[in-house]
């Protein structure tokens, strides 16, 4: 009987080593996301209000905006009340009203990027960490310094998106002006893609 109990325990052992193994697998894989185009999302009846956001040209002041102002922004947007909405909001209505959530708050960002020149900009949904229940919303902005991640909900200051914790942020799909993206993940070999407005 003592046996039985034994190989039990080693059993149990095994399985619980075989799916930390395939877990951090997985875990690692998220480093490297590839964006395939789509014609669809789940996201996009949802996000009809904010398609002329996505869609808006980009300002005359290209490359003269500042990290530092970018951070400038992101502190103030990161300053506004969270509060849920199932509703997308408007840049305006976000400006208007004392709270926001992470969709609002992030299409507010990407709208003044916009505004003051900022190309290959992306809105991304996915989750903030893999073990969330919800998903999030934030920014990446591809620049000839490299991609930085733009999150004015939990983030004060832009970081770039090589040096995020592979098991944070990981994207589910992508918006780059009028295209769309769904994110696959491949091992650490494989090259993020994603086409630029």
């Amino acid at each position: 009987m003592f046996f039985v109990s034994l190989s039990s325990f080693r059993l149990m052992r095994f399985v619980s080593v075989l799916v930390a193994c395939l877990g951090s697998g997985a875990v690692s894989s998220f480093a490297q996301p590839i964006f395939l185009p789509v014609a669809s999302t789940p996201y996009d009846r949802q996000m009809s209000p904010i398609s002329p956001v996505l869609n808006s040209p980009a300002g005359p002041l290209a490359g003269r905006t500042s990290l530092a102002t970018i951070n400038q922004w992101m502190t103030s947007l990161r300053a506004i009340p969270y509060r849920y909405s199932c509703q997308w909001k408007t840049p305006a209505q976000v400006n208007s009203e004392v709270t926001a959530d992470c969709k609002g708050k992030a299409i507010l960002l990407y709208a003044i990027l916009r505004a003051n020149g900022a190309t290959h900009v992306r809105f991304v949904i996915g989750k903030h960490n893999g073990a969330d229940l919800r998903t999030h919303a934030w920014l990446e902005w591809e620049t000839t310094n490299g991609t930085y991640l733009l999150d004015p909900t939990f983030n004060r200051s832009i970081e770039r998106v090589s040096e995020r914790d592979p098991a944070m942020y990981i994207p589910h799909y992508a918006y780059n002006g009028p295209r769309k993206y769904r994110a696959n993940y491949y091992g650490p070999s494989s090259a993020s893609v994603v086409a630029s407005n």
